[in-house]
């Protein structure tokens, strides 16, 4: 397919009151008590745990786990709300080849614990021009004198991070500053046409569009459960698996992901999932992190083909937070995942250390 933007990701996140006790654990994955693989799946959506992945030094540590996205060399992308590291730049084998900080807090204008503080989603796209970040950020401060509110913007980056757009909450307009009323955004994504959708998810329950220029074009939405309306509207994905390009929403509290087309026309809309985040694409399928324990796979016909991780019991017992690294096969609280090219599946998870996972495919993807 001709494209002027091409973007096989996303991603995703929530405000969860859990860091403090999910601060009970140390970020280090029990091993398996024998020695045979950690798997999740079956068949083609088969994937092993490997357990040595996404390691930092000492020193530095994951915070509740907000986005994971790929790049075009497949360097992985992690972002949490630690301070340290700000952000965690691996590659497939796990090696840790960057981290931002101190140098991310110098070109976005935060300082790393207000990077820390805001940290919600992140978005990888290929365009003509090259590669790109957009990033979406939650609020913080009240607003008073002495806590003046933060946040709530979405900005286009360089790959090293330097802002190109900023888009809301900004000090004052000009050419690459824009103000819009985002009340607590969660999630960005880009057309093929370069169109960008928006979701302020933890705040008025609304979906822009915008054009790649960052000229508004419409915006739907509001609090409901009825067709067209959301319920923490968290995550937004622009679907190519079909002729026809969709705007796929997950409408979290209200357990449903709504289809719309590119004008925000209400289409159809899928049940049966449970909490779900975001989306990414790859080999003709959606993948949902969802945040009760489970990650979902759908294929082009919307089909639930596949749940992985499923932290639920057959009983409908849910994963305790005390035994989720005893259970590396289980999901606790899924927010974010991408795929590299090889089919590998990253997982991130909203816990207090951020619990950022590989799964290698052992699949047939």
């Amino acid at each position: 397919m001709q494209s002027e933007y091409l973007f096989p990701v996303r991603r995703d996140f929530l405000k969860m009151a859990a860091a403090g006790t999910a601060a009970v654990f140390t970020g280090s994955l029990a091993s398996a008590a024998d020695s045979k693989p950690v798997t999740i799946g079956e068949g083609k959506f088969k994937f092993t745990l490997d357990e040595n992945w996404g390691k930092l030094p000492s020193g530095m540590h994951y915070g509740l786990g907000c986005a994971i996205v790929v790049d075009s060399k497949d360097r992985i992308i992690v972002t949490s709300r630690s301070e340290n590291p700000c952000v965690a730049i691996f590659d497939t084998d796990g090696k840790l080849l960057e981290t931002w900080s101190k140098e991310l807090s110098e070109k976005i204008g935060y300082t790393p614990q207000q990077i820390a503080g805001t940290a919600h989603g992140l978005y990888w796209s290929k365009e003509l021009s090259g590669e790109f970040l957009y990033w979406t950020e939650n609020v913080a401060g009240s607003g008073k004198k002495d806590n003046p509110r933060i946040g709530a913007r979405v900005y286009k980056t360089d790959m090293q991070g330097k802002i190109l757009y900023e888009l809301g909450n900004v000090n004052k307009e000009g050419d690459t500053t824009q103000k819009f009323d985002f009340k607590n955004p969660t999630d960005v994504a880009i057309a093929p046409n370069g169109d960008i959708y928006i979701v302020d998810g933890y705040g008025s329950q609304l979906l822009y569009r915008f054009d790649k220029n960052f000229k508004h074009l419409k915006t739907i939405g509001g609090p409901g459960n009825t067709h067209g309306k959301f319920s923490t509207c968290h995550g937004v994905w622009v679907s190519t698996l079909n002729k026809e390009q969709e705007v796929y929403v997950a409408d979290r509290a209200n357990n449903r992901i709504e289809i719309f087309s590119l004008e925000l026309d209400y289409k159809r809309t899928v049940p049966g999932v449970r909490n779900p985040c975001c989306f990414y694409q790859h080999d003709g399928h959606l993948y949902i992190p969802e945040l009760d324990q489970r990650v979902t796979v759908m294929d082009s016909s919307d089909k639930l083909v596949a749940f992985l991780g499923d932290g639920h019991s057959k009983e409908g017992k849910k994963l305790a937070e005390k035994d989720v690294n005893a259970n590396p096969d289980k999901f606790f609280t899924p927010h974010a995942l991408t795929l590299d090219s090889k089919g590998n599946l990253y997982i991130l998870e909203w816990i207090g250390f951020g619990r950022v996972r590989k799964f290698a495919n052992a699949g047939a993807i």
